[in-house]
């Protein structure tokens, strides 16, 4: 059909550019067409991880370059990269001039899960009898036409941030993680938090126009978002993201935001709003918003990317993680991620750096001396070497090398390493 590809989900829709060449497996049943789509992947990973510092504050706040005991400091792991397995089917239809169509993402892993939750891993302790976790993280439904655009509603990939590591060229391998994985579920970092802030799966409603000479515009409403730290509490008001794209020939550029009012408990450091709220259930208030805008020019087997973020009160790893201080003042952020690439036959070469860095508040560094028990994060860095050969039209062998660094604002630095080599099959 001609809009089939309106229901497949985004990551795929980009994988499908991204990983060896593949085709759905399509089902016609009346006049639906039915597509399968998904991957299985592997890696083996060997990380060297820092030995924790002694005498000096740890890192508070989502360091990412990993650290252990003196005694183990390295470690072994069989792990998907930063996609998991995937299976989703999708459904695709013309009824009355428009265009319908809808999509069921399952994502399982290969990882033993530890934590009891469906979706959480407790790291690095596998034992026998356990079993793998599953992600469901798209259940959502199109209705639209090329003249009047799209409507999306369900769950499915974000559009903040969502450019940024859909061409991370990580996407099919590892980048930066050590294989004893927490949250995101089943997967490594890629990127995350060391270039661009986890665009994530969200409950959301939208609107895609038409395309108006290579430009797109989305926007919509979004299920609120309680920072990771805090206990669940109600919204009066939804969260908004909106995204602009333009594709002219080989040039890809467009630009995304959030906002959201974020609502946080009143503790006994918290000014603003709960300066004289004392009774427990109180909260304060402040507005989260983000931005970032980047694109990608293809030249000749030469690919040049790169997107830039900033944001205040959302952090600077997931969406709303670590995202204000102990007094509730809102933390700011900001980040890049640049990339390299070049194709040559069946394989790609690339090297990508990025940064993801957060401003300490004033209490933040008033907190922050030699007898802390931790101090805050101030940025974390990496950068990768990868090779990605295409063996078959389906099979793609995958070997990366990253190494990643985190800082915090006591200067306190740790780094650490990991090689991957895998093979990701996309169907």
């Amino acid at each position: 059909m001609k809009n089939q590809l309106i229901g497949l989900p985004a990551a795929v829709v980009l994988a499908l550019v991204a990983a060896p060449s593949a085709r759905a497996i399509d089902v016609t049943a009346g006049a639906w067409t039915l597509s399968f789509d998904g991957n299985v992947n592997a890696n083996y990973i060997y990380s060297h991880c820092a030995q924790s510092p002694e005498g000096v504050p740890a890192i508070a706040d989502l360091p990412l370059a990993c650290t252990s005991p003196s005694t183990s400091d390295s470690s072994s792991s069989v792990s998907n990269g930063l996609l998991p397995a995937a299976l989703t089917v999708s459904g695709a239809t013309k009824q009355d001039g428009f265009d319908i169509g809808f999509t069921f993402g399952l994502y399982p892993g290969i990882s033993t899960n530890d934590g009891g939750s469906p979706n959480l891993q407790s790291g690095g302790s596998h034992t026998a009898l356990g079993t793998a976790g599953l992600d469901v993280r798209q259940v959502f439904l199109t209705v639209g036409n090329s003249r009047f655009g799209t409507i999306m509603a369900g769950r499915n990939i974000g559009l903040f941030a969502a450019d940024a590591i859909l061409n991370d060229m990580t996407l099919l391998g590892v980048g930066a993680g050590n294989g004893s994985y927490a949250a995101p579920a089943n997967t490594s970092l890629g990127s995350i938090g060391l270039g661009y802030i986890y665009t994530d799966w969200l409950s959301q409603i939208n609107y895609t126009t038409p395309d108006m000479g290579g430009a797109k515009v989305t926007f919509g409403i979004f299920d609120p978002l309680n920072s990771l730290t805090q206990a669940p509490i109600n919204h009066s008001t939804p969260g908004f993201q909106a995204k602009i794209a333009y594709t002219l020939g080989p040039l890809y550029l467009s630009a995304s935001g959030l906002s959201q009012q974020q609502r946080i408990p009143c503790t006994g450091l918290t000014a603003g709003g709960c300066a004289l709220a004392t009774q427990p259930g109180s909260y304060d208030s402040f507005g989260a918003n983000a931005f970032d805008l980047g694109g990608k020019y293809d030249l000749q087997g030469f690919e040049l990317a790169g997107w830039y973020y900033r944001a205040k009160g959302v952090g600077t790893t997931g969406l709303f993680a670590f995202n204000y201080d102990d007094a509730g003042n809102a933390r700011d952020s900001d980040g890049f991620l640049a990339q390299l690439t070049y194709t040559i036959g069946r394989e790609k070469m690339g090297v990508n750096y990025g940064v993801s860095k957060l401003d300490p508040t004033a209490l933040d560094i008033l907190s922050c001396t030699g007898l802390a028990a931790s101090c805050a994060l101030e940025r974390n860095s990496k950068w990768t070497l990868g090779n990605y050969y295409n063996l078959t039209s389906n099979l793609l062998i995958v070997t990366e090398f990253t190494r990643t660094t985190s800082v915090d604002i006591y200067n306190t630095q740790i780094n650490s390493w990991n090689l991957n080599a895998g093979l990701f099959l996309k169907f």
